[in-house]
Formats: C-alpha cells, sequence, structure tokens
C-alpha cells in the first residue's frame, strides 16, 4: 500500500482528496494547521468524515515548522506528497503580503527540504491560473509567459514553482504542478464568490457585483479538479526525472454576470446587487488551455457550470450550519 501525504488535508480540495485516496486504497496522511482564515467548523467536518478510518491519520502541523514535519517524515513511510497547503486569496494578500510570502514561501521550501532530508520522491503542487496575471484572451498555455503577477498570491504562486524546479534540478523531485482554475463545488470555502452569493441570496442579502460583470473565470467544479490531482499522482508513480506544469481548467470562461444568474435558477431567488468598483490585483479573465493535460494524463472535466453549481447549491442547503 502506497502512502501519500497531503499538506493542507482539512481543506476543501485536501478533504476531497482524500476521500479519493482512500477509496483507492492509499494510506492518506494529513498534516493542516487548522487556521481560522474561514470556518474551522467546516474544516472539522471534512476531517471527521476519515477520522476513524484505518488508513487515515491527521497531523495538526503549520508548514512553516520544520521541525515538526521532520518528525512525520520520519515517523512515516512516504511515497508521495501532495502540497495544498497556503494561504489563498488574491485581495488578502494585498493587505498581508509578508504572511502570504512566509506561508507559501517558506512553507512551499520546508516541504521541499524535508523531501530531499528524507528521499521522498514525487509531489504534485497546486499552483494557480493568477500566475498569468492580466490579460484579456485566452486560452492561457503552459508556455505563456508568466513573468508579470499582479498580486502577491500570484507572485508566491510563480516563485513556488521556479523552486520546485530547482529542487527538481539538484535532487531529482519529481514534479507535477498544476494550476488550478477557479475552483468550486461541496465544502468551498465561505469566502469564494459562489459561497457569499449563495448564502447572501438565501438569505434575502446584497451581493456585491465587483465591476460591470463581464469579467470571466474559467470555473473548475472540485470534481474534476480531484481527478486531475489523481492522475498526475499515477503519472508521476509510473515516470521518472518529471517536472511538468499544467493547467487543470474547464477551458469554458464565465462571465460575472452569467455566474449570478446560473446561481439566481438553482437557489430559486433573485439576487440583490450592489454594484461595486473593480478591485486592485483582481484579473480581468481566466481561461485555461487544457490540451497538454488531456495529452499527457488523460484530464478531461465532466462537470459543466450548471451541473456543478446545483451540487454545490443542494450541498450548500444540507450544510449551512458550516458557514455560520
Amino acid at each position: 500500500m502506497k502512502t501519500v501525504l497531503i499538506t493542507g488535508g482539512a481543506g476543501f480540495i485536501g478533504s476531497s482528496l482524500a476521500d479519493r485516496l482512500l477509496e483507492e486504497n492509499y494510506e492518506v496522511i494529513i498534516i493542516d494547521n487548522m487556521t481560522e482564515n474561514y470556518s474551522v467548523k467546516l474544516k472539522n467536518a471534512n476531517i471527521n468524515r476519515n477520522i476513524n478510518h484505518s488508513h487515515y491519520h491527521f497531523y495538526k502541523v503549520d508548514i512553516r515548522n520544520k521541525e515538526e514535519m521532520e518528525q512525520i517524515f520520519k515517523e512515516n513511510t512516504i511515497d508521495s506528497v501532495i502540497h495544498l497547503a497556503g494561504l489563498a486569496g488574491v485581495r488578502k494578500s494585498i493587505e498581508e503580503p509578508i504572511l502570504y510570502e512566509e506561508v507559501n514561501g517558506i512553507g512551499t521550501q520546508n516541504i521541499l527540504e524535508v523531501m530531499k532530508e528524507n528521499k521522498v520522491k514525487n509531489l504534485v503542487f497546486s499552483s494557480s491560473s493568477s500566475v498569468y496575471g492580466n490579460r484579456n484572451q485566452g486560452p492561457f498555455k503552459e508556455s505563456d509567459n508568466t513573468d508579470y503577477p499582479i498580486s502577491p498570491y500570484a507572485a508566491t504562486k510563480k516563485a513556488d514553482e521556479l523552486f520546485i524546479y530547482t529542487y527538481h534540478h539538484l535532487y531529482k523531485i519529481n514534479a507535477m504542478l498544476l494550476r488550478f482554475f477557479t475552483v468550486y463545488g461541496p465544502r468551498q470555502r465561505g469566502d469564494l464568490a459562489i459561497s457569499k452569493f449563495v448564502k447572501a441570496i438565501f438569505e434575502d442579502e446584497p451581493i456585491q457585483m465587483y465591476g460591470d460583470g463581464t469579467t470571466s473565470r474559467d470555473y473548475t467544479y472540485i470534481g474534476d479538479i480531484i481527478d486531475g490531482i489523481w492522475k498526475s499522482l499515477k503519472y508521476l508513480e509510473k515516470n521518472e526525472d518529471i517536472y511538468e506544469i499544467l493547467n487543470i481548467g474547464e477551458s469554458t470562461p464565465i462571465t460575472l454576470k452569467d455566474m449570478i444568474k446560473t446561481i439566481e435558477t438553482k437557489v430559486g431567488k433573485k439576487a440583490k446587487i450592489l454594484q461595486m468598483p473593480m478591485q486592485m490585483g483582481d484579473v480581468t479573465t481566466t481561461y485555461a488551455s487544457i490540451e497538454k493535460a488531456k495529452n499527457m494524463i488523460g484530464y478531461a472535466p465532466k462537470t459543466s457550470f450548471e451541473e456543478g453549481i446545483e451540487k454545490f447549491v443542494k450541498w450548500f442547503k444540507e450544510n449551512k450550519d458550516l458557514y455560520d
């Protein structure tokens, strides 16, 4: 039985991935510091889904604490690391850029160091579409220039990609770097737009629409993200000397106006909209080219935006209390 360590494993993507790996008969080790940057109640619910599973092991550890991570690697024979931990969010990164550099920068380098020291060779890393910066045309290709990030969050993700290449070159760490495009679905964070909008519409509260509603995002359903991670892990397990960057998206941008309309339809209520100016750090559009991922790992997204929103609204109705 192979053992996979997931950093940020109590979160939205990490807990969904843990479910998949347990189904596939992996030993799963979770690292999460349970920070209060969003609902700890939601994170605890994510952990409690599997806490009694014999192949699930949870450690409350901050990735900035290298000594505690070293102990975990000594106690366990780890085959692969899926590094999802870190601070997300463009706007918060503008408010706290030093904190983002500490968590996303030093935290990632700590992971690389303990992998090197313990001869763990396989790494799947969660990068972001934010590294592409602000551009009006797509689809964005992995070969595009990413030298112009427009938020500290994007800059930390770009720096992480470069650090991982350095460790691949020096220490032969095999790495798949996945640039996620606006992940959504059941268990998502409460500070994300879809969560905020669904909650506000249910509660007859106004929503804030930044800009004129024509900005667009390549929303990617959580199930498709997990499939992309799973296929990337299997690719690493079968190959050597790997450093690859893949876009994991739907390749179907949705405007902000259409996103709101879709939510209104699935909730069955109209939104009260407050028009707001565009915010610093926000990009105009994201649009993934997924040809490389299709060809390399057989990635094929299956869930349309309408289907995904319907699934999230259904889940939200049953789990409203987790967002208090």
